[in-house]
C-alpha cells in the first residue's frame, strides 16, 4: 500500500515507532511518531482532516487515521506536523496522537508500515536528532536518563545534561587542551622561528585540565548511584524483624509480619528513594535448617539475593544478642558486597548505644547500627549509614553527572595527562608531551561525539527505549 506518488528511497528512510508506553486501560494519549523524507506523504495518505485545516509546520489537525485501501475509520486522532529543520530529528516529523490502549496505536502503526516507513530500532530517533547536528552526544543520551529517572535528583541531573551544561564542561575542557596542543606541534615544527614557550605555564594548564576531570569522575560515582540505585538484600535468622523493617522504610506493609520463625518464604521486593538515591529492598526468607520444601526455595533465593546485591543489610536481635547463627550469616555474605550489621528490637529494654561503642561482653561483633523497626528509633541513622557505606551521603548537590561510557573516558583522559606531565617533569622534546595531549583531547571529543566511530554510536543508541 505505498504511496505512488512518494519516492520508494524517501519511504525507504523513514522511520516510526510507537513512542509513548502502552498497556491495556492505562493511558489516555498514545503517539506513533514518523521521522524522514516520506513522513509527510504518509501522514497525507492516512489522515483525513475535515474542513479547510492547513497543513502547515507545527500546527495541529484534527481527523481521523483511516486505512486507504478500505476507507475504514481506525481512530479519531490528532496529527502532528514539524518540518525539517525545525523537529528534533532535524528530518519532517509527523506525529499520530490517537487513542491509548492497545489496539488503536498498534492498528495506526501497522497501517503507518504498510505504507513504506520502516520499523526504527533502538534510539533511532535520537541517533538521527544526533547525527544532524541537532544534539551533542551528551545531550542524547541525557534523553535515555531522563526517560529512565527513578528519582525527581536522577531526573534534574538529567535535565542538566540535555541542557549542556555537561557539553560545555567537556568542551571547555577540550578546547583548552587543543589550545596547549596547538602551541606544542608549533614549537616541533618551527621552533627556531616562534618565541619560546613557557613548559611550566603549560604543565600547569594541563594540571589544571586533569584535576578537573579527575573531579568530574569522582562525582560520577554519585550520579551512578543516583541514576541506577542500590539492591539492598535484609538477611538474617528467622523472626528478628526483616520484614518489619522493610514495612518501615517503604512506609507500606509489604511483608507479612508475625511471630512466627519462617513467615517469609520468597523474596519481597520494594522500591523506594532514600535522600534521593533509589533503593531496591529485598526482604528474604529466613535462613536457617528446615525440612519444608517450601521454606527452602525461599532460602536458597535468599541465598542468590546476597551475591546480586549491593549491600547486605545483616539484622540479628538485640535481646538475644549476635549468636553463633548471625556469625555463620555474616560469613555468606560474598567477598566484595558491602555488609553493614544493625541489631533490632532497640525497644525491647536494650540500652542504646553508638556505633564507635565497645560490643556488649561475650558480642564478637558489634552493630554499626541499633534500631527499633517497630517504633522507628534509629531509622534515620541506619539510612545514612547505609548510604555512605554504599559510597553516598545522600544528594551530595552535584550540578552535573557522568555516565559510565563517559566516565570512563574522562579518567583516561586524566590518565594521559598525567603522562604527558611526566614527560614535563623529565623535561623531554615537546612532541613526547603531544603524545598522550592528543590522547586526551581524543576521548573528550568521544564525550561529546565530536570524535566517534559508527560502531560506537550503535552501541550507545541501542540502549535506548524504542520511540525516542
Amino acid at each position: 500500500m505505498p504511496d505512488p506518488s512518494a519516492d520508494a528511497a524517501d519511504l525507504a528512510a523513514t522511520i516510526a515507532a510507537i513512542a509513548t508506553a502502552v498497556a491495556p486501560g492505562q493511558g489516555s494519549v498514545a503517539i506513533v511518531r514518523l521521522s524522514g523524507p516520506g513522513a509527510v506523504a504518509i501522514g497525507r495518505r492516512l489522515f483525513r482532516a475535515p474542513g479547510s485545516q492547513l497543513w502547515e509546520s507545527h500546527r495541529i489537525l484534527y481527523g481521523h487515521v483511516v486505512d486507504p485501501a478500505s476507507d475504514e475509520r481506525i481512530d479519531e486522532a490528532l496529527l502532528l506536523l514539524m518540518q525539517a529543520p525545525r523537529s528534533f530529528t532535524g528530518e519532517d516529523v509527523v506525529e499520530f496522537h490517537c487513542h491509548g490502549g492497545l489496539i488503536c496505536v498498534q492498528r495506526v502503526l501497522e497501517l503507518v508500515l504498510a505504507c513504506g516507513a520502516r520499523r526504527a530500532q533502538a534510539g533511532e530517533f535520537s541517533q538521527r536528532a544526533f547525527l544532524n547536528g541537532r544534539l551533542d552526544l551528551t545531550r542524547a543520551e541525557a534523553v535515555s536518563d531522563l526517560v529512565t529517572a527513578r528519582s525527581r535528583r536522577a531526573a534534574q541531573l538529567a535535565i542538566a545534561g540535555l541542557d549542556g551544561g555537561l557539553q560545555r564542561q567537556i568542551s571547555g575542557l577540550r578546547e583548552r587542551l587543543l589550545d596547549q596542543l596547538a602551541e606544542l606541534e608549533a614549537r616541533v615544527d618551527f621552533e627556531e622561528d616562534l618565541p619560546l614557550l613557557d613548559g611550566a605555564a603549560v604543565a600547569a594548564e594541563l594540571a589544571a585540565v586533569r584535576s578537573a576531570l579527575e573531579e568530574l569522575v569522582a562525582g560520577a560515582a554519585q550520579g551512578q548511584l543516583l541514576r541506577e540505585g542500590l539492591r539492598v538484600a535484609i538477611v538474617g535468622r528467622p523472626n528478628v524483624g526483616k520484614s518489619s523493617l522493610l514495612n518501615r522504610l517503604s512506609r507500606s506493609e509489604r511483608a507479612i509480619v508475625t511471630d512466627l520463625p519462617g513467615t517469609t518464604r520468597d523474596l519481597v521486593e520494594s522500591e523506594l528513594v532514600l535522600q534521593g538515591v533509589p533503593l531496591t529492598l529485598l526482604d528474604t526468607a529466613g535462613i536457617r535448617s528446615t525440612d519444608d520444601p517450601i521454606e527452602q526455595l525461599g532460602i536458597e533465593r535468599s541465598r542468590s539475593a546476597l551475591a546480586s546485591a549491593d549491600l547486605v543489610l545483616l539484622l540479628f536481635d538485640l535481646t538475644a544478642g549476635w549468636t553463633s547463627a548471625d556469625q555463620d550469616l555474616r560469613e555468606l555474605v560474598p567477598e566484595g558486597v558491602a555488609c553493614l550489621v544493625v541489631g533490632n528490637k532497640l525497644d525491647r529494654g536494650v540500652q542504646a548505644v553508638g556505633p564507635s561503642s565497645e560490643p556488649r561482653p561475650g558480642a564478637p561483633e558489634p552493630a554499626d547500627v541499633r534500631i527499633s523497626a517497630a517504633t522507628g528509633a534509629g531509622i534515620e541513622q541506619l539510612v545514612g549509614t547505609l548510604l555512605a557505606r554504599c559510597g553516598s551521603s545522600g544528594d551530595q548537590g552535584i550540578a552535573v553527572a557522568l555516565n559510565r561510557r563517559q566516565a570512563d573516558l574522562a579518567a583516561s583522559a586524566a590518565a594521559s595527562l598525567e603522562r604527558s606531565l611526566e614527560a614535563a617533569e623529565q623535561q623531554l622534546p615537546w612532541d613526547f608531551w603531544t603524545i598522550d595531549l592528543r590522547a586526551a583531547a581524543l576521548c573528550l571529543g568521544e564525550i561529546t561525539g565530536e570524535e566517534v566511530s559508527e560502531a560506537v554510536l550503535d552501541r550507545i543508541f541501542s540502549r535506548f527505549c524504542i520511540g525516542k
